[in-house]
């Protein structure tokens, strides 16, 4: 029996492997593609820097204005290789949001084996749900948070006797971290269904700690988001919530089908 148990835990570990191949050769093929296009890719990140999110009170709606935050100033590499590790990240982070699709299938096929028959055949609903999670996640980042932060830390306390100079490699950094922190923050209904499916928790569990859930969004919020102002902190909290109360819906959802 325990020799069984030892050649049936090898086997998923060999299927684990696989997976994780296929997703890397998946990675590799794309970052060949974002690699030779990493100049574009970098002129669209440079959009938090030359564009300010504006509200119109008297309209009541939010629009993009031009705004030029380092005053014309070119971004600068301070070591040889920055300007190659820089392109590098971006054809790498590009690479890895263009194989989603692919990750999020081998995941769904490792994990599809513990499932019932009538479950397995949501692998298209689960790829297209998680990448448009993610998706969703970084461009709310990316066109709103960024913009609102960097406006904020350019701006704070420079005075007339200080002039932003960012690095390239520092400013790719800093934007990349919160965009791939946001697309997975964005991951929560999909969290919140599995953790359902392992019997970890129950929808009425997490009806029931709602408010601890509201007070982590705010922690999480404070922690991941890269200005101190309650309002940046607030532009991550509330899509926390709202997804938070999504993934009870779908989890409720998921149990009635499951007891049908």
């Amino acid at each position: 029996m325990a020799e069984t148990k030892m050649m049936s835990f090898f086997e998923h570990l060999g299927d684990f492997r696989k997976k994780i191949t296929v997703s890397l050769i998946a990675l590799c093929v794309t970052f060949v593609f974002a690699f030779n296009y990493s100049e574009y890719i970098m002129k669209y990140i440079m959009f938090p820097l030359r564009y300010s999110l504006e509200f119109s009170v008297r309209k009541m709606y939010m629009y993009f204005a031009y705004h030029d935050k380092l005053q014309s100033t070119k971004l600068v590499f301070l070591s040889p290789a920055e300007g190659f590790w820089m392109n590098m990240k971006i054809s790498l982070v590009a690479a890895f949001i263009l194989s989603l699709p692919v990750i999020f299938q081998q995941l769904w096929s490792f994990i599809s084996p513990g499932l019932h028959g009538k479950e397995k055949k949501y692998v298209v609903p689960f790829v297209l749900i998680a990448t448009v999670l993610f998706l969703t996640g970084a461009a709310f980042c990316f066109f709103i948070v960024l913009p609102f932060a960097l406006d904020f830390l350019l701006t704070y306390k420079t005075g007339d006797f200080m002039m932003p100079m960012l690095s390239v490699g520092h400013y790719v950094d800093f934007c990349l971290k919160f965009v791939l922190a946001f697309g997975a923050v964005f991951e929560l209904p999909v969290f919140i269904v599995f953790f359902t499916k392992m019997g970890l928790v129950t929808p009425k569990i997490l009806a029931k700690h709602r408010k601890y859930a509201i007070v982590g969004a705010f922690i999480v919020a404070a922690i991941l988001t890269p200005t101190p102002d309650a309002f940046n902190q607030t532009l991550m909290a509330l899509p926390m919530i709202v997804l938070y109360e999504v993934g009870i819906l779908a989890s409720r959802i998921f149990v009635k089908q499951k007891a049908g």
